[in-house]
């Protein structure tokens, strides 16, 4: 229990199903339940491998789907504005040319006493700097990017700074509130300890129809994708398996490797793979 039995290398197909295959018929037959993401092809693998599993996908994909349309939408309007700030950069110089090359300055001169001087306001130079529009305290911009983090987890996490930052977001851009608003109401079917699998279905329905009610492509794309394999996903409420284990080596092996900056030596990363995380 909670033990790595085995790690494939790639992710082709065939490959892990002739690794797989190397297990006794009657231990595959044995296997009760996996777990497993949104992938077709571990989908095939499992199917092929362990014909008496129930597959479960685990809620962390599900709601990492979903954060992925937020994804998309604070990207969109990233984008956005960041062509309109540019498009700010280039009027303000096309003002300042024209101002400069129309406007006729002239300083007049000072009394007597004061020969050879002038007084007046000084023109106006080409090279005057161009100064984006701010909000509080940053841009438009700056404020999507720092918000990517805020939008990945629930407001009960979010620090005072934070708090103020999804504020002046979301009344900016009200899209990007209601797709956020949508995920976590599903996340808050998951959370629920209480609900059995009946339950469950009841309420993810009753979230298909607010998707069905938006207008938002990114989240009903991700809702589709829930309810192709919604057997699969509510098979999570039965036993609420996870692979947050799983998940969790294979984080710390990618940290492991990132800190040798890269691996040369195969057989001795894995062995020392296996003596510091086995």
């Amino acid at each position: 229990r909670h033990t790595l039995i085995a790690a494939v290398k790639g992710t082709k197909t065939s490959d892990i199903i002739n690794v797989l295959m190397q297990i006794p018929q009657e231990q595959r037959e044995q296997v009760e339940e996996v777990t497993m993401d949104f992938s077709d092809s571990m989908f095939a693998v499992v199917t092929e491998a362990f014909p008496n599993a129930a597959i479960v996908i685990d809620c962390f994909h599900i709601i990492k789907r979903c954060i992925e349309a937020v994804e998309e939408l604070r990207l969109k309007a990233k984008r956005e504005a960041q062509k309109a700030q540019n498009k700010e950069k280039v009027r303000f110089k096309k003002k300042l040319e024209q101002l400069v090359k129309n406007r006729k300055y002239y300083r007049k001169k000072h009394p007597k006493k004061y020969k050879g001087k002038k007084r007046g306001r000084k023109p106006q130079r080409l090279n005057k700097r161009f100064r984006p529009t701010m909000l509080a305290n940053e841009t438009v911009i700056e404020l999507l990017t720092r918000s990517k983090y805020l939008l990945s987890v629930s407001g009960e996490k979010w620090t005072d700074r934070q708090k103020t930052r999804a504020k002046i977001l979301f009344k900016m851009f009200p899209k990007i509130k209601e797709a956020y608003t949508l995920i976590c109401s599903l996340r808050s079917v998951f959370s629920n300890k209480s609900i059995d699998r009946v339950t469950a279905k009841v309420k993810l329905h009753e979230w298909y129809q607010k998707v069905s009610a938006c207008t938002l492509r990114e989240v009903k794309a991700a809702r589709d994708a829930i309810k192709y394999k919604e057997d699969e996903v509510l098979n999570y409420f039965i036993n609420r398996s996870t692979n947050a284990h799983a998940e969790s080596l294979n984080s710390k092996l990618k940290g492991f490797r990132a800190q040798l900056r890269g691996v040369q030596d195969l057989p001795f990363f894995m062995f020392r793979a296996s003596m510091i995380f086995g």
